[in-house]
């Protein structure tokens, strides 16, 4: 798994304990009403949005208020209207920055997302300047404690229609077309494999390793961006140690 996959689990664990769990219920909300106005309110013919459910109700969302987020996205109930901008860049020690945010006012969100990412050793590109580092994939982990063995677990997600199979010390990273996300996640269940988690995300396609300092700047920077109201998603090539991970997540 690389090192940002990593960082995603260790900060999914804390946020579901901290006090930062309300911002986290207004982000996922926010994304599973823009993808029902985009792609529609079925949630069986909408692939972004039953992602952006079952990511919400895997972070325990109340149902009423993703349903309530569904009719504000169908334009069934009044609401502000939110669109996604993505900002690129560069962090400390080179790498990669794709900042993914749902906002109802450009300006602000702007105004946000540059400074943060410049006041803390990174720079802003053009659109299109990391982009293509990265490509859309479902990923599905899973903890080794409670899954099969590799062989057996590897002949369920092949046949579910996976397209590879990850060791990362003591989790599995299962990664899939973003459209057999689903499919996969519900053969896991089916064979009795607790899913620890299951999202379409942005999988770098290589890696930056790094270290002491600039990966301690690196997390500073992530963690400052993920923080803001507008942000849904940042991702990265950094692969960072473990241990610094989980000292600083």
């Amino acid at each position: 798994m690389s090192g940002h996959s990593k960082w995603s689990q260790i900060k999914r664990k804390k946020s579901a304990l901290d006090e930062k769990r309300g911002q986290m219920f207004g982000k996922l909300l926010r994304a599973v009403e823009v993808a029902a106005r985009e792609g529609g309110a079925n949630i069986d013919g909408n692939m972004t949005l039953a992602s952006a459910v079952q990511k919400a109700r895997d972070y325990s969302v109340p149902w009423d208020n993703i349903e309530r987020a569904i009719k504000r996205g169908a334009g069934d109930t009044a609401g502000a209207r939110y669109e996604e901008i993505t900002y690129e860049g560069y962090g400390p020690g080179g790498v990669a920055i794709l900042v993914q945010a749902l906002t109802d006012n450009r300006n602000r969100t702007g105004q946000e997302v540059g400074p943060a990412l410049c006041r803390l050793g990174g720079n802003l590109g053009d659109p299109g300047r990391v982009a293509w580092m990265f490509d859309r994939r479902g990923l599905i982990v899973l903890e080794k404690s409670t899954a099969p063995d590799d062989d057996a677990l590897l002949g369920v997600v092949l046949e579910a229609g996976a397209d590879d199979l990850r060791d990362s010390g003591e989790q599995w990273e299962v990664v899939t077309e973003p459209d057999s996300l689903g499919a996969v996640r519900r053969a896991l269940e089916e064979a009795g494999v607790p899913v620890a988690s299951a999202e379409l995300t942005m999988l770098p396609k290589t890696t930056v390793p790094l270290d002491g300092a600039k990966a301690e700047a690196v997390l500073r920077l992530v963690g400052a961006l993920e923080d803001l109201e507008d942000v849904q998603a940042v991702h990265s090539n950094f692969d960072i140690p473990e241990a610094v991970l989980a000292e600083t997540g």
